[in-house]
C-alpha cells in the first residue's frame, strides 16, 4: 500500500528555505507524485527564488528517483492580512511588498482561480508561524504581541479555510503544524505562541465540523516535536529543547523534517479518508511523558543499555 497523490494539486502555505518543515512537506508531496506549490513571505521571496534559480536547494529538491522536484508556482503571501485594505500603507508602499502585487489571503486566493480556475485544489498545508515577542514571557507580552501571534499563527488557517475551501475538490484536506506548548509549558516558549498554537488545534476540531459539513473537506493538524529550523531559533533556546527531546523522548532520537512530512503525505492521502478533526504527535512520543529523565530513571528501568542501542 503506496500513499498515491498522483493528479492531486497541493498548496504549501509557508515556505521560504529549504530547512524547515514546509519544505520537507512540499518535498514528501512530490514524492507521492502531487503537483507542488508554495506561499512565500513577500520579504523572503527574492533571496528564496534566487537561492532556487541556483541551485542551492538542489540536493534538498532530490526524490528517490534521482530527479529534482519543481515548483509549480510560487505565491506570495502575508498572512496576517486578509485583503489589501487591512494593509497599513507604510507595509504596502514597503519595496519587497509593492513588487509582489496582491499579498494578501484574498489576493492569493484571486491567483490560483486564475492560475487554475475553480475546482483545482486538494491539499493545503498551513505552515505559518510568527510571534514578534516570542521571546518575552506570556506576562511581560505586550496586547499588539499576543494579537499579533495569534492572528498570524492560528486565525490565518481560519482565513484560508474560508477562502480556499471553495476551491477544494471531492476529498481536500487541510493540515497546519502545531507545538506542544499548546498543551505544556516550554518556559522561552512565549509571546503569545502558545496561546496561538492552543488556538490553532481548537480551530482544528471547530474547522473540522463546519468545513466537513460545508464543502465536504478535513482538517487536521500535526503537533510536531522540536526542530532547530532557522524560524525556531528565533526563541534563543531550541537547541536546548532539542537536546531536552531526545534525551526524555520515549524514542529518545532526534526529529527530522521528514519524519513529518511522512506523516502529512499521509493524513492529506485517501488513506486517511475518515481522519478529521485530529491533532496527531509527531515527536517520538514526548507528548506522553510527565517528567523528565533523572540520572537513576534509566538505572531503576533497567534500560541503560537498550537505549544506547537506540541512540
Amino acid at each position: 500500500m503506496q500513499i498515491d497523490l498522483n493528479g492531486r494539486r497541493t498548496l504549501v502555505a509557508g515556505v521560504a528555505d529549504d530547512g524547515g518543515f514546509g519544505f520537507a512537506i512540499a518535498r514528501a508531496f512530490a514524492e507521492c507524485g502531487a503537483d507542488v506549490c508554495v506561499t512565500t513571505w513577500p520579504p523572503a521571496m527574492n533571496v528564496f527564488e534566487m537561492m532556487w534559480r541556483r541551485g542551492k536547494f538542489d540536493a534538498s529538491r532530490r526524490l528517490s528517483n534521482g530527479t529534482l522536484f519543481d515548483i509549480a508556482q510560487a505565491f506570495p503571501l502575508d498572512a496576517s492580512y486578509d485583503n489589501l485594505d487591512e494593509v497599513p500603507i507604510e507595509v504596502r508602499s514597503a519595496r519587497r511588498y509593492a513588487e509582489r502585487g496582491d499579498f494578501t489571503i484574498q489576493g492569493l486566493t484571486n491567483a490560483w482561480k486564475h492560475a487554475y480556475g475553480g475546482s483545482s485544489l486538494d491539499i493545503v498545508v498551513h505552515c505559518l508561524a510568527n510571534g514578534p515577542e516570542v521571546a518575552r514571557p506570556l506576562m511581560d507580552t505586550t496586547r499588539s504581541g499576543y494579537l499579533a501571534a495569534v492572528s498570524a499563527s492560528a486565525y490565518s488557517n481560519v482565513s484560508l479555510v474560508r477562502h480556499l475551501a471553495p476551491l477544494m475538490r471531492e476529498g481536500g484536506a487541510f493540515l497546519s503544524l502545531s507545538y506542544l506548548a499548546s498543551e505544556r509549558v516550554v518556559p522561552g516558549y512565549g509571546g503569545g505562541m502558545s496561546s496561538a498554537k492552543a488556538a490553532l488545534e481548537s480551530d482544528t476540531r471547530y474547522l473540522s465540523f463546519e468545513a466537513g459539513r460545508r464543502f465536504g473537506i478535513r482538517i487536521n493538524a500535526i503537533s510536531a516535536g522540536p526542530f532547530a529550523s532557522r524560524a525556531a531559533s528565533v526563541t534563543g533556546m531550541i537547541h536546548e529543547i532539542v537536546a531536552y527531546y531526545a534525551d526524555n523522548a520515549p524514542l529518545p532520537r532526534r526529529l527530522e523534517p521528514a519524519h513529518v512530512a511522512n506523516a502529512a503525505a499521509f493524513l492529506c492521502s485517501p488513506l486517511a479518508a475518515a481522519i478529521t478533526g485530529t491533532t496527531l504527535h509527531v515527536d517520538h512520543g514526548l507528548h506522553v511523558m510527565g517528567k523528565g529523565l533523572g540520572p537513576n530513571d534509566l538505572n531503576w528501568l533497567g534500560l541503560e543499555q537498550a537505549v544506547a542501542d537506540i541512540a
